[in-house]
Parts: C-alpha cells; structure tokens; sequence
C-alpha cells in the first residue's frame, strides 16, 4: 500500500510563497509509486483549504481552494465529506516556515491529534524559531553565538532612547531582525543609531520581540542535520550573497547570490563546524532534520553559530537539499527518510493511558 502524506503548505507568515515553492518541491521529489499526497493550503488569513488546480496560476501548491476541517480533537479528520476529500492519511509534512507552522503551533496541534509528523516537536520547534530562547539554549550547551540584546514591543515604545542606548554598546555594523521569523524577513543591517532605531521598528512590524545582534565578520556556512535519537551532520556548504548581506532579497530575489558545496574550508574547521551543528540540534530538542547556520572569522573569532532552522526551505536554491546532495542522498532519498524518521519517532513515544 501506498503511504498517504498529508502536504501542508502556505501558512500565516511573511514566509508564506516561500513554503508554496518549498512543497511543489518536496512534492515533486516524491515517487508516486510509494507515496499518495495529499495537499492541503493554509491561507495568509488561516483558512485551510483543498487547493483547486484550476485556480488560475495556483495549480496544487497555491493556498486557495475549499475550506475544510482537517483535525478533530482526536482524529485525522472533521469534516464530513472526510473520504471523499481524501483526508486519511499516515503521516503529515508540514512544508511551514515561520510562525504558526515552525514555531510548535502546528505540532501541538498534531500532538493532540496523533498524527505523525515530519520535524521537530513542540519544544524544539519553539525554541528553535524564539533566537532569544535559541541563544540562550546555544549559551547553556557552550556553543559560542553572537552577543544580542532582546527588545520587547511594550519596552520598546516606553524606553526607547534607554534601550537604544544599550543596543548600540553592541558596536557597528549590528542587525536588527524580529526574533520569531526566517527567511532573513524583516532584518536590517545598521551602521549607526538611527538605523538601529529603523531596524527595531521595522522588526517589530513582524513580532513583538526584536532582536538587535553584533555584526560577526566572516564567511556565511552553512550544514545540515538528519535525525532524531542519532543525528548526523551534512557536508558543509558556503553563501555567497549578492548583496551586502544575505537577506531575502539576496536568497529569493537576487541573482547574482550563489552557494558553494562544500565549502572550502580547513578540515579542523569543517570537523568543528559539523560537531557543532549536532550540538545545536540537541540543544534546542529538534528532531528529524534542521540547517544550522555559521559565520567563520577567518582572522578574529573562528567559528561561531548564528541560528538553527528546524524547517528549512526547500526549493530549487534551498541549501538543506543541497548540502545531503554532496553527499550522495538525492532529494527523493532524503524526503523518503524524512518520512521514515517521523514514523520511527512518533512509534517511539510513550502511550501512558488516562490518569
């Protein structure tokens, strides 16, 4: 029998057309003759829908379509007209980036409706998408990160020249970014303290909470992680970007960006790179698969983890397929082992019964 993948894709965040791309993708890369998918879109307004293919330029991978019930309390499914949609199924890929579909919502949501998944759990999606949380996981497993200071949309409007001031103490150039999105959305590089004070309220535009961190010079690295009780460290690769530094522009937009893997890097250096990549995925409690990113100061301060995603992009330019790519698992290999690894994980857990 075929295994029925439920695909979800879209979502409410500003990485919205990023997850559309990413699950054309991962959906391509399935072979039909193993896999039945099922696609189910996440409006920008949080409706879920069945995606209509005669929508106009939208096909299966555009948020647009019937509403539908998809999750009972208990259940695959609510909605009355279940079967007929095609709404059983024996494993969900939630193809989400950012908030409300990275950050634990959604797997709490399956938790409870005891649906295997792909990726992390509640905890590390969580922790893995709060940088402020992440960093203090990194700090308390000894992994060297950049300094930061934390800004909260409420202090922010009541003490802003206060805060400003000890956001600057972090020196030039700094980036200000929202601490719960991806995609490099809403970041700013800032070279003084006006551009410090833009880049808060730009990031605030996207969270409640900002982050202003020091400027690490260096090569941007990057390596990927597959696993769950066991996890193993890609190959490393390197970013080039095509702009000043690699915002969304540079990794959506721009053409002149590209990537180079693996990296050219010393073997002491891509060893240190890999352990640390492990590390950081146990230290945020992820699960399955996750890109962690890296800045090298060649000449200063070596290496030094800027950030973990637990659901990294997945598109043709998308590093995370790239990096096991150069190590000889292809793309269908790699989500077939996605899904093996969320089967293994949810037969895994403990079924205590009712107290």
């Amino acid at each position: 029998m075929k295994t029925r993948v439920a695909l979800i894709f879209g979502g409410r965040s500003a990485e919205h057309e990023v997850s559309c791309v990413s699950a054309s993708h991962v959906a391509a890369a399935m072979d039909p003759d193993r896999y039945e998918v099922v696609s189910i879109g996440i409006t920008k307004t949080g409706e879920w829908v069945l995606p209509d293919p005669a929508v106009p330029g939208g096909g299966a991978f555009k948020a647009e379509g019937r509403p539908i019930e998809v999750f009972g309390p208990f259940g695959a499914s609510a909605s009355p007209d279940a079967a007929t949609a095609g709404l059983e199924f024996d494993v969900v890929f939630p193809v989400l980036h950012g908030p409300f579909g990275e950050d634990g919502t959604i797997q709490g949501m399956l938790e409870m409706a005891g649906c295997p998944y792909v990726g992390s759990g509640v905890l590390g999606s969580a922790v893995g998408m709060d940088k402020a949380m992440m960093k203090t996981a990194f700090s308390a497993a000894g992994l060297p990160s950049a300094r930061a200071a934390t800004v909260r949309g409420a202090d922010w409007e009541g003490r802003r020249v206060e805060i400003l001031d000890q956001a600057c103490l972090l020196g030039f150039p700094s980036f200000t970014k929202p601490a719960n999105l991806g995609s490099s959305v809403g970041i700013s590089r800032c070279v003084d303290a006006d551009a410090v004070a833009a880049g808060i309220d730009l990031a605030l535009q996207f969270d409640t909470k900002a982050l202003v961190e020091e400027g690490i010079p260096g090569r941007e690295i990057e390596c990927a992680v597959l696993g769950n009780d066991d996890p193993q460290a890609s190959v490393c690769g390197e970013i080039i970007p095509g702009r000043e530094f690699y915002d969304y522009e540079a990794k959506y937009v721009e053409p002149s960006s590209k990537t180079i893997v693996p990296a050219d890097l010393p073997e002491v250096v891509t060893t240190l790179i890999r352990s640390y990549s492990v590390a950081a995925f146990k230290a945020v409690e992820a699960a399955g698969l996750a890109r962690v990113d890296f800045f090298y100061d060649e000449s200063g301060r070596g290496v030094v983890i800027n950030e973990i995603n637990t659901m990294p992009g997945f598109t043709e330019i998308s590093m995370f397929p790239k990096l096991w790519a150069a190590g000889g698992m292809s793309y269908p290999e790699l989500i077939d082992k996605l899904i093996e690894l969320a089967l293994e994980r949810h037969s895994a857990k403990p079924r205590g019964g009712v107290i």
